[in-house]
């Protein structure tokens, strides 16, 4: 049976384990042999971390044998993404000496840390490949991006390397690959999911700490919803952490769903805005009220990311790509640099005011509509590297990646639901919902996914 125990669910082996039906030593060995059979072709995880596993799980075995207190993700195995701090774990700034407030609240949670997930340099791109670790494949189809820049995490989950993946997002960073790989992404509010790397030099700027958030990649959503509660728990040394109330409970019908499957000026691929309506059908039978409706200054809110994020870069991320980054993430950070707007300080401060404007008014919006359906991307998943292809290619990017960056630019949740099969690559819709309503789109995720019976990839072989 233990051979077998990689397949089970977050929930289902916590469950278990406090039951004392499996052990937490019998859960990690199992996923440690289904990530010894299956990392080499993948390259999802850059650092195993079997010896700590097995001493956490048989200290977690020993902890329910004594009928202590257990957190809620007790012995089930979690991987965590290799750009944040681990005690024990190389960083860009040499070894952390503590963990980042995610990764503490996933061992207080009682979960066992496996591995630590692939990601691009500097974190930015949506293609997975850097020159120490090198590539990260998609799971479905080589050919194709497992999306970034937490594709280690999200082919990890699809693979079966542990139930859970932590993850992080700026720009898509969590819905994108959940999206190329087959899995769900939660892309929590800004200030839910404490963040903070004890190992900075200094503090990240502005534009990063208001679009950069921490979450989980699942293969359901009730997993998705384990992962939430254990990882938005109070850590101070977030100075964004906001106590809001997490109501998870089932949202009371009828829901009105604003859905976007088009939107003007934009190119979308038939399978993408397919897959919009199909989801709008079912979430109708789910008993939501469904209308088409747009989010109000769409383009607006998408070009604003891209504005801040690389008006900060010019101050010193730029300097540090050209000093110290690979090959390819100096061609994606070149063309994301040549499409953005130069914005002197005056222009830099108009952008961050508007942004207060857009929030309140996609607020106003979700007055009237509490769920929005709408892409995650607007083309299927991207052939590998066509960051690399120059600044015209990139462009297209970023029109492609506009309902990922417009989202977070204004630190709302985001949801990253699989719906079936576009060729050989899935897809899926994301649901998106007002700040700190991460509650609302679970429950539309769950009412997707029970109707679209999806299996997300449990049997690759090496």
């Amino acid at each position: 049976m233990s051979r077998d125990l990689w397949r089970l669910s977050a929930v289902d082996l916590a469950r278990q384990i406090s039951l004392r039906e499996i052990s937490c030593q019998e859960a990690t060995a199992s996923c440690l042999a289904r990530l010894d059979a299956v990392n080499p072709r993948l390259n999802a995880v850059a650092e195993v971390r079997a010896d700590e596993a097995m001493a956490a799980a048989a200290q977690a075995d020993a902890m329910l044998a004594r009928g202590e207190t257990t957190g809620v993700l007790h012995g089930v195995p979690v991987t965590t993404k290799i750009n944040v701090d681990q005690a024990g774990s190389a960083t860009t700034n040499g070894v952390a000496a503590t963990d980042s407030p995610a990764v503490a609240n996933l061992r207080n949670a009682g979960a066992i840390i496996i591995g630590r997930t692939n990601a691009p340099a500097f974190s930015f791109r949506w293609f997975t490949d850097n020159a120490l670790h090198g590539r990260t494949l998609n799971p479905y189809d080589a050919t194709r991006t497992p999306g970034g820049s937490s594709g280690g995490a999200a082919a990890a989950v699809a693979a079966g390397i542990g139930p859970l993946a932590h993850a992080n997002d700026q720009g898509g960073s969590i819905r994108y690959p959940s999206y190329a790989c087959g899995v769900t992404g939660l892309r929590p509010s800004l200030g839910r999911v404490p963040a903070f790397n004890p190992s900075g030099i200094r503090e990240r700027t502005l534009a990063m700490q208001i679009t950069s958030v921490q979450g989980p990649i699942a293969r359901n959503v009730a997993d998705l919803r384990l992962a939430l509660k254990a990882m938005s728990a109070r850590d101070v040394r977030d100075t964004w952490w906001t106590p809001a109330p997490l109501d998870l409970a089932p949202a009371r019908q009828p829901v009105k769903v604003a859905v976007c499957a088009a939107l003007p000026g934009f190119r979308i691929d038939p399978a993408v805005t397919a897959a919009v309506k199909q989801a709008a059908k079912w979430l109708e039978e789910a008993g939501y009220v469904v209308e088409e409706a747009a989010p109000p200054r769409f383009r607006d809110a998408s070009d604003l990311w891209l504005a801040i994020s690389m008006t900060e870069a010019k101050a010193g991320m730029l300097q540090t790509v050209e000093a110290v980054g690979d090959d390819a993430i100096k061609r994606a950070f070149g063309s994301f640099y040549r499409n953005a707007p130069q914005l002197d300080m005056l222009g830099y401060m108009d952008a961050l005011s508007l942004r207060s404007t857009l929030l309140r008014e996609w607020m106003a919006f979700f007055e009237q509509y509490p769920v929005l359906l709408m892409p995650i991307s607007l083309q299927p998943p991207f052939p590998v590297d066509r960051d690399q292809q120059g600044d015209q290619a990139m462009r297209e990017l970023l029109d492609a990646q506009s309902p990922l960056t417009a989202t977070a630019a204004l630190g709302l949740p985001g949801l990253s639901v699989p719906t079936g099969m576009a060729g050989t690559v899935p897809m899926g819709v994301q649901i998106v919902a007002g700040r700190f309503q991460e509650g609302l789109c679970l429950a539309a995720g769950e009412a997707i996914e029970r109707r679209a019976a999806w299996q997300p990839l449990v049997n690759l072989t090496a």
